[in-house]
């Protein structure tokens, strides 16, 4: 038997300005779509600012989760399976994408269409989440049901209700699941261990949205 792989879809929320002008196009609080290729989130690509600080230099990027832009920043992480045929495919698709980063520019009118039910088409210029339902296009595996060009986030976050496996702060996400596979060896966990996974699932609980 074929074992199954998955992917993530990551929607976050920074809080910043630009953020909230987002959000006028999106209409949610959780207004950046990604999708990652492992539980951990090391490799993880969206369409968002190049420079940290700066949001209008903007396009095809690998994000870091880690660095400390996102350590007040909310998320919801949503699990799909998917065969590993349609896993390596959405796989080389992004890192075709990637080959060539500088060619992908993002799509702020796309976000005006969005709004208006108005398809604008732009070559190699994408919003976060077109571009993430776009790659899954690559596959018959569709997560939201209406073309890529207006799935915003909330589409997402209504269409996989079912499929979230976290919500709260990403920073709590991250030191759990990492700390997790640092111990993965383990069998039986001490009383100490115990009671520190205790403590992270709490800090998650309070942080969720």
């Amino acid at each position: 038997m074929t074992q199954s792989k998955h992917i993530y879809i990551v929607l976050t929320g920074t809080g910043t300005a630009f953020s909230g002008f987002i959000r006028l196009f999106t209409r949610a609080n959780l207004n950046h779509a990604s999708i990652a290729f492992d539980p951990e989130l090391r490799e993880v690509y969206s369409f968002g600012r190049k420079k940290m600080y700066n949001p209008f230099v903007a396009g095809l990027i690998r994000e870091n989760f880690v660095d400390p832009f996102y350590n007040s920043a909310n998320c919801a992480i949503y699990q799909l399976k998917v065969s590993p045929e349609e896993y390596d495919t959405m796989y080389n698709h992004v890192q075709g994408m990637m080959k060539h980063q500088d060619r992908y520019k993002y799509h702020l009118l796309g976000l005006v269409g969005v709004l208006f039910n108005i398809k604008i088409d732009r070559e190699n210029a994408y919003f976060c989440s077109h571009f993430v339902a776009s790659v899954f296009e690559e596959t018959q595996n569709t997560p939201v049901n209406k073309p890529s060009c207006f799935v915003t986030p909330e589409d997402f976050a209504l269409s996989l209700y079912h499929h979230k496996i976290y919500s709260g702060k990403l920073c709590y996400y991250l030191r759990k699941i990492n700390y997790n596979a640092a111990h993965s060896d383990k069998i039986i966990m001490t009383s100490g261990t115990s009671r520190i996974m205790r403590d992270i699932n709490e800090q998650a609980e309070e942080a969720v949205i």
